[in-house]
């Protein structure tokens, strides 16, 4: 099982114009190993903000982001990327154009003895549903395959924690929700700890234990699936 996420009181600002712009403010919430939680709003409320500060991508100046009790990020610390042990998975999948399946799945597993990698490559594929299209390439690929090829090698490391920015933004509206419980249920299987970021309720409600409402920077609400269902009832959000 993956690690425990804790996002303490974190502020990240932007230059605009002579001064300094929050873009997230006071935002503070935890994820237990191997829970799923999401971060909903619009664009420009500082979800997804919040997210490359916890990759490791933007400098905070106030608060603390820790995994499994690890300072990973405060105003006077921030651990490279590369050292967070965090998985990210992006919208557009950044899958490698002229590697097959099985070489993208491996991309980030060269240390490993090739017998112990291919192992892995096998057993996420496998997981994926993706084992008869291992030497297939990218642009062979739909866009719901080529998601869980991003899946499989986001996984491939075995991260503490999987991030996750607007992952079905680039799929039909018609599958989005049905592959996000499909993926729910593989985080689920490998239990992993993983945080979204979308502007999707349906989304969000069917891949998340937890989904917090973000607004001008801001974490407005922050609770389980069955609560915020309720919110957004009540004010109108759905």
């Amino acid at each position: 099982m993956s690690g425990k996420l804790e996002v303490n009181d974190i502020r990240v600002s932007y230059p605009l114009k002579s001064q300094l712009k929050a873009a997230v403010n006071g935002v503070s919430f935890s994820l237990e190993s191997g829970q799923i939680g999401c971060l909903l709003g619009a664009s420009g409320s500082g979800k997804t903000t919040v997210l490359r500060s916890i990759a490791g991508f933007e400098p905070i100046e106030q608060g603390t982001i820790t995994i499994d009790g690890e300072l990973m990020t405060s105003a006077n610390q921030r651990i490279p990327p590369e050292d967070r042990h965090v998985g990210m998975m992006f919208q557009d999948y950044a899958l490698f154009p002229h590697l097959d399946v099985k070489s993208n799945v491996g991309f980030g597993l060269r240390r490993l003895k090739p017998q112990t990698r291919e192992e892995r490559v096998d057993l996420l594929l496998e997981l994926v549903g993706l084992s008869d299209l291992s030497g297939r390439y990218p642009h062979e690929l739909s866009g719901g395959q080529q998601q869980r090829v991003a899946l499989a090698r986001s996984l491939a490391p075995d991260p503490d924690i999987l991030l996750l920015d607007e992952p079905f933004s680039n799929l039909d509206l018609d599958t989005r929700e049905h592959l996000a419980s499909e993926l729910r249920e593989i985080l689920k299987q490998t239990q992993h700890t993983a945080l979204m970021v979308t502007h999707n309720h349906d989304e969000a409600f069917a891949m998340a234990d937890y989904v917090g409402f973000m607004a001008d920077g801001k974490l407005v609400h922050w609770g389980t699936v069955k609560t915020m269902r309720q919110f957004a009832k009540k004010s109108g959000a759905q």
